[in-house]
């Protein structure tokens, strides 16, 4: 049995009641009470459990609208019925026809029988529109609650879940762990100041913890594991009780003044490893927004607002899916800012070999009254696919004769392979290039209809740790397009591919295949460059005119190199018709006192680096020289990453901006 509060039904005179029955059969029953009178039950509904050992369910709630009914069930599933009212009106007429009244007297249970029961074979046995079987495993759904236009689920897995509704049916946009330890969450509360509230019991604690600010509000000892129980909060006092041993137990507590103040809140527990920028909106009543995502080694991404004005950085939603810490972000098709505000495809890669891809939608709250950036800007995620190598290990056939591979294996960089996207095929791939520490370059393909991330290619060409990968198109005069990747890693060493032809022939591959397939070898690269006597930190690619390409690299001796190339495209096939010629190198040696590990060509004679030294310079770049221009001290110890982007102000002057981070977050 449990009660579910139904839209347009007064909760002060009636309520729903939903129960479980023999062979998975579960009722839909109106139960309206009035002081001084008998109970009357109507029969709405009736539903069939899909088949499972434990066939019952667990919680229950009605969708705001269109008269449907999502509901738990012990076996971890998710199940949607429709729930109209007429038929409840049918089953009524026919139960009065057949000279049986709802309406019962006092200690007349038999009546109440022969209404709800007896008649009950007027009504359809309805089965599920949508069914999300063991979503949650095999220890049940505790709840499901409606939250602006989103269904919530949690279970005893450890996590909640976020899903909505396409086409009547359900769909997972994403999941969240609370915190480690938090494995039997009960319930979720949203407060009127836009906090999430988890509730559930930690080892043999009752637990309620805040998302917004990712610690515990309270703690009570209760022993743990209480299938029966109820908590209360309000600013001046919390009670929870609770069964247990069969005796009715009471904790209450009042509320303690606060004697400590948050004078800035932390977006992340430990270093910032990436950033990267998704793009700027304009919301009413705020300047100008910087939308950024930062990865971190407390294994989360974050997606924040940063005001220019407030200069205050805002979490909009925080991405805990990673198992060990975020080393590199990528950033596919990003549109925007426009009516419908931000939207890109969002990869993030890091340690144990794991790979994430999100699709990230940012606009303003149109109904938001708060002038707080939280409320002011509405961020959805929507979890698309995932990838890890032991996993994908795992699935092959005669594994036993392969040696498997390193589990510790960690992503250090993340490129996506532009203009990949084809007319031909009805459903487009994208490709992305990921660097790696076990000494391999990796494609991988990505078909986001069907959240589908697979690797394609890879080469152990670098026989070391892979440090920096960079993806670019190159565009010939007759219209041919190459796409050529550089890599570079801990020997200083620069390497530039063509993997025009192992994309287009995946391509083809992935149209077809329906199962498993094995990567193919990206082949010998076009040219290696010694750039460095060490590391390389940082690498970028930017064209020039005259189909020429600029690539900028830093290095962990404090060193940039500076290379100019020019593409040739024969007639050939694929790389068999591409040449890369160097016509210039540029190296500036002891550029920074300490490792390089940012660095950006602005314009063709405008370099910007950035180093672990806390120093932001900027460079002119001549023929055969590298000219510093200004010096600037910034003041994030660690530097991990930058990222740069142009705006054009009113009155058409050009600027360019820069966001650091490392042990902080900057933007200069």
């Amino acid at each position: 049995l449990s009660w579910a509060p139904r839209p347009g039904l007064s909760s002060a005179t009636a309520a729903t009641l939903l129960a479980s029955g023999p062979e998975g059969e579960m009722l839909w029953l109106d139960v309206a009470h009035r002081p001084g009178q008998a109970p009357c039950v109507q029969l709405m509904g009736r539903y069939l459990l899909p088949p499972c050992k434990q066939r019952w369910h667990t919680c229950a709630a009605f969708l705001p609208r269109g008269e449907l009914l999502v509901c738990g069930d012990r076996r971890g599933s998710l199940l949607l019925f429709p729930c109209s009212s007429s038929s409840g009106r049918a089953a009524e007429s026919t139960s009065i026809a057949s000279g049986v009244t709802d309406s019962i007297s006092e200690g007349s249970s038999s009546e109440l029988e022969s209404s709800c029961l007896l008649h009950r074979g007027v009504l359809p046995l309805e089965s599920p529109l949508s069914v999300l079987f063991g979503l949650h495993g095999k220890t049940g759904v505790t709840s499901v609650t409606c939250h602006k236009g989103y269904i919530y689920s949690t279970g005893r897995d450890g996590v909640y879940r976020q899903l909505h509704l396409r086409d009547q049916q359900l769909e997972v946009l994403r999941k969240h762990k609370p915190c480690k330890g938090l494995q039997w969450i009960e319930e979720l509360r949203f407060t009127p100041d836009g906090d999430l509230l988890v509730l559930g019991f930690h080892a043999d604690n009752f637990v309620v913890w805040s998302s917004r600010t990712s610690e515990n509000l309270h703690c009570v000892p209760c022993g743990g594991g209480h299938r029966s129980w109820s908590y209360c909060s309000s600013p001046s006092a919390e009670v929870f009780a609770f069964i247990k041993s069969g005796d009715v137990m009471l904790y209450s507590s009042e509320a303690e003044p606060c004697e400590q103040q948050v004078l800035l809140t932390s977006l992340h527990g430990r270093q910032i490893t990436c950033v990267r920028r998704l793009g700027a909106m304009e919301v009413p009543g705020h300047a100008a927004l910087n939308v950024l995502v930062t990865g971190s080694e407390d294994t989360t991404a974050c997606v924040l607002a940063l005001s220019e004005r407030s200069r205050a950085a805002v979490p909009l939603a925080r991405l805990s899916d990673h198992i060990s810490s975020v080393r590199t972000l990528a950033l596919a098709s990003p549109t925007g800012p426009g009516d419908e505000g931000l939207s890109a495809l969002l990869f993030s890669a890091g340690g144990r070999a794991q790979i994430e891809c999100y699709r990230l939608q940012c606009a303003g709250d149109p109904e938001s009254t708060v002038e707080s950036l939280e409320s002011a800007v509405a961020c959805q995620v929507i979890h698309v696919a995932s990838h890890r190598l032991d996993e994908h290990w795992e699935r092959k056939k005669n594994r036993h004769k392969l040696v498997k591979m390193d589990p510790e294996t960690r992503y250090m960089s993340l490129s996506v392979v532009p203009g990949t996207s084809t007319k031909q095929l009805l459903t487009p791939w994208k490709f992305l290039a990921a660097a790696c520490s076990d000494g391999s370059v990796r494609v991988f393909g990505l078909l986001e209809a069907a959240r589908n991330l697979v690797l394609v290619a890879e080469s152990f060409h670098h026989q070391r740790c892979v440090l920096k990968v960079e993806a670019f198109l190159h565009t010939g005069t007759g219209g041919e397009r190459r796409h050529l990747l550089c890599s570079a890693a801990t020997d200083g060493s620069i390497a530039f591919w063509d993997i025009t032809g192992p994309i287009t022939d995946m391509t083809d591959t992935l149209h077809r295949a329906e199962g498993d397939m094995q990567p193919v070898a990206l082949g010998a690269p076009l040219l290696t460059v010694i750039a460095h006597s060490c590391g390389v930190n940082s690498l970028h690619v930017s064209k020039v005119p005259e189909g020429q390409y600029l690539v900028a690299s830093g290095s962990d001796d404090g060193s940039i190199h500076i290379c100019l190339l020019e593409v040739a495209l024969g007639r050939g096939e694929a790389a068999a018709g591409t040449c890369l010629q160097v016509l210039e190198r540029v190296s500036r040696p002891c550029a920074h006192a300490a490792h390089v590990t940012g660095i950006r060509v602005l314009r063709p004679d405008l370099l910007l680096s950035a180093s672990v030294d806390q120093r932001l310079t900027l460079w002119h770049r001549s023929p055969g020289k590298l000219v510093p221009l200004s010096t600037t001290f910034f003041h994030v110890p660690d530097l991990a990453e930058l990222d740069c982007w142009e705006v054009v102000e009113a009155g058409g002057e050009l600027r360019y901006y820069c966001v650091l981070c490392g042990q902080g977050l900057e933007m200069l």
